[in-house]
């Protein structure tokens, strides 16, 4: 099946420099003026989204026409206590401090670590692949979050990269297909190919 990764466009808290995580930012004006400028498809029937209205106001954007399938699972990282927060507003704080020291690796405190977060994405998206194949479908698109894709493409992308490796532009698209491998029965994606236009 052909896949479509999209990342949401720019919102205010991007802009701030925030960490937006399970914070509902919407886009800022650069942010709808850059999606507008994306690329897209008026023709595609259905596209998955998360309940974060970043997401949303982008899909609408670029595929005005679609209906719109909200996945929670797939929602952006839970930064807990660093949320709609800075470094700059957290240069004293500690437990920011370790975090980051620890590679921002660790458990955000009355958050995700980026372990957990993986495991939420990795489901949620095996779960809405097989649901697409189960009805027939080709081809599925997402507009989701930058960690998203970070989490989904280190786990399950080949050749294997790190997490900070995939990082990607508001309204990047990655174009990848599913495939199984022979021997273990892992699923995973191949041909990954990271495009400046939203072309599907």
């Amino acid at each position: 099946m052909r896949i479509y990764l999209i990342r949401h466009a720019k919102t205010v808290g991007n802009a701030l420099n925030r960490y937006i995580g399970c914070t509902d930012s919407p886009l800022c004006e650069e942010g709808i003026a850059s999606a507008k400028a994306a690329g897209g498809d008026s023709a595609l029937k259905s596209v998955i989204v998360t309940p974060l209205m970043r997401t949303q106001q982008t899909a609408r954007i670029l595929f005005p026409n679609a209906e719109q399938c909200i996945v929670s699972g797939l929602s952006e990282m839970d930064f807990g206590d660093f949320e709609d927060r800075s470094a700059v507003d957290m240069v004293n704080d500690a437990a920011y401090r370790a975090w980051v020291d620890g590679g921002c690796m660790g458990r955000c405190p009355n958050g995700e670590s980026i372990a957990s977060f993986t495991e939420r994405i990795l489901a949620s998206f095996w779960q809405c692949v097989r649901a697409a194949e189960s009805a027939g479908e080709s081809r599925l698109v997402f507009v989701v979050h930058g960690g998203v894709i970070m989490a989904l493409l280190s786990a399950a992308g080949r050749p294997k990269k790190g997490f900070y490796d995939w990082y990607l532009p508001n309204c990047a698209c990655v174009q990848a297909d599913t495939a199984t491998d022979s021997a273990t029965g892992e699923a995973y994606l191949e041909n990954i190919a990271v495009k400046g236009k939203v072309e599907i």
